[in-house]
């Protein structure tokens, strides 16, 4: 399941940059630090989007990206402690 949450987390990383990029017109890297900032819900709001389709797009983005997100996370969390928990026997 944890390499399936990477490539989710990646994809949707990856898919929304190209989104950016492309329709809010954004650099490569705005728009991935956008993607990024936005999924970790930090969300600095130095960088918003300012077309009707790119609001509605970030609300779904958002409502599935964190999701996948935290997902990746908690299973990377729980690999780790198994791999440590391992390593200690």
């Amino acid at each position: 399941y944890f390499r399936i949450a990477a490539l989710a987390a990646i994809s949707m990383i990856i898919g929304g940059a190209i989104f950016y990029h492309h329709i809010e017109d954004l650099s490569w890297v705005d728009s991935i630090y956008f993607c990024v900032i936005t999924l970790a819900t930090v969300g600095y709001g130095d960088i918003t989007p300012h077309t009707d389709i790119g609001k509605i797009f970030t609300m779904f983005y958002i409502l599935s990206g964190v999701g996948i997100i935290a997902t990746f996370a908690n299973l990377a969390i729980k690999r780790a402690v198994l791999v440590r928990k391992n390593d200690k026997k």
